[in-house]
């Protein structure tokens, strides 16, 4: 991209919203023949407001395109994806709100794996988490990327074991593409950098501001086939990307948890609209064609290069406008359990069954639920320093996990 092109694309979406942007886009073409086209060209299609500010300019323009092209020059690996571009996504340009310009850091060809997101609560229980590691690198092996936001808690356990399979990862980012959000994930993100991708539609040198968060969900949903919730709360960013992703025409997948703890209600609410229920890695392959060579991704029934759908896409913006809709809408999907299989899962709990007497007694007890010193010694009817010892040898063994609360609950370990 030409340095006076990138200008141009900077002050058009820097001027109008991304709907306007392409009511624009779809009239004139490109951002050079909309700013040539002026206010009489524009009418009907952005506000005055918009209007002007197109006319006159950004104030911070020169700012913003100074430090994209410093940050360009800074990595061979830092690239600008504009949608036109022959290599744009295709799942991700036949959503409702492709963005327009995507900045990213690492390995460019990730963005068409297929791919699964993989979301969560911040705060996950510690089986939440490893199971959101389990699943990650079973994708991973499988030849999925997995997409997910460089959160903290199940975001950042799905990136770390997907990070060095063949199906890779990719984080797309609330922020600019040179801030780290959160600051403890810094070390993380210079490895998805070198060995994934960082995805990100806002400007060089953008904060992370809280409604940028929720927005970059439908850039997770998009680019993935099929969205994999693993704990969540039912008011959450996990299940905005799980709606996001069913009204994109994906299959949402959920795994269930213990009916006390407030991470699993988002899951069992979503199971309740007919999410597919997932216990094993199988339980959610089968529910999505079968892997191609290469992993490369593609939409089902669609033709062309993605700059002639871009195109298509954007000639198609009026009437999307008029009719008040963009896209397929897409309901969740009920689990088969028919199409299950029954070929043994990498996942499959390792744990005996409950009435098994070689298990440990506390863990017997302990089932699958947190509980309470107090709760565990009214099942146990041992004395307190008894049971503190055998949760203390069972905690160091990684068969439990000590949660906020004095509680505890088992680990199931594959």
């Amino acid at each position: 991209m030409q340095h006076e092109d990138l200008r141009t694309w900077l002050h058009l979406l820097d001027s109008v919203g991304r709907a306007a942007a392409r009511r624009l886009l779809a009239r004139h073409g490109d951002p050079a023949e909309i700013l040539k086209a002026g206010p009489s060209g524009w009418t009907g299609l952005i506000t005055a407001a918009e209007s002007q500010r197109l006319r006159d300019g950004p104030p911070k323009l020169d700012q913003i395109w100074q430090r994209t092209l410093a940050w360009l020059d800074a990595s061979p690996t830092h690239s600008i994806l504009l949608l036109g571009d022959p290599d744009y996504p295709p799942a991700l340009l036949h959503t409702a709100d492709p963005p327009l310009m995507l900045h990213l850091a690492g390995r460019r060809e990730l963005l068409n794996r297929r791919a699964i997101a993989v979301v969560g609560s911040r705060h996950p229980t510690p089986q939440g988490e490893d199971n959101a590691r389990l699943f990650a690198q079973g994708l991973g092996e499988a030849g999925f990327c997995v997409i997910s936001g460089l959160a903290t808690g199940i975001d950042g356990a799905a990136h770390e074991a997907a990070l060095h399979t063949p199906g890779g990862t990719v984080a797309v980012l609330g922020t600019g593409i040179d801030q780290v959000y959160p600051l403890a994930h810094e070390d993380l993100a210079r490895h998805i950098r070198r060995g994934g991708l960082l995805v990100s539609e806002y400007f060089v040198g953008t904060p992370p501001l809280p409604p940028n968060f929720p927005q970059r969900n439908r850039i997770i949903a998009g680019l993935a086939e099929g969205c994999l919730v693993v704990e969540a709360a039912v008011k959450s960013g996990s299940l905005i990307t799980a709606r996001m992703a069913s009204e994109a025409g994906r299959e949402v997948f959920a795994i269930p948890g213990s009916i006390h703890a407030a991470q699993s209600r988002g899951c069992h609410h979503l199971l309740k609209q007919g999410a597919c229920l997932v216990q094993t890695l199988d339980d959610l392959l089968c529910e999505l064609p079968p892997m191609a060579k290469g992993g490369q991704a593609g939409q089902a029934g669609q033709s062309g290069s993605p700059g002639d759908a871009a195109v298509a896409s954007l000639e198609a913006e009026r009437d999307a406008q008029a009719r008040g809709t963009h896209g397929a809408h897409h309901t969740l999907h009920a689990n088969d359990a028919s199409a299950a299989g029954e070929a043994e899962a990498p996942f499959e709990s390792a744990d005996a069954p409950a009435d098994d007497t070689t298990l440990h007694p506390v863990l017997r007890a302990l089932g699958h639920d947190p509980l309470s010193l107090e709760q565990l010694g009214q099942r146990t009817g041992w004395p307190v320093e008894s049971l503190s010892a055998a949760l203390l040898d069972l905690e160091l063994d990684g068969q439990i996990a000590r949660l906020p609360g004095a509680r505890f609950q088992r680990r199931v370990r594959a």
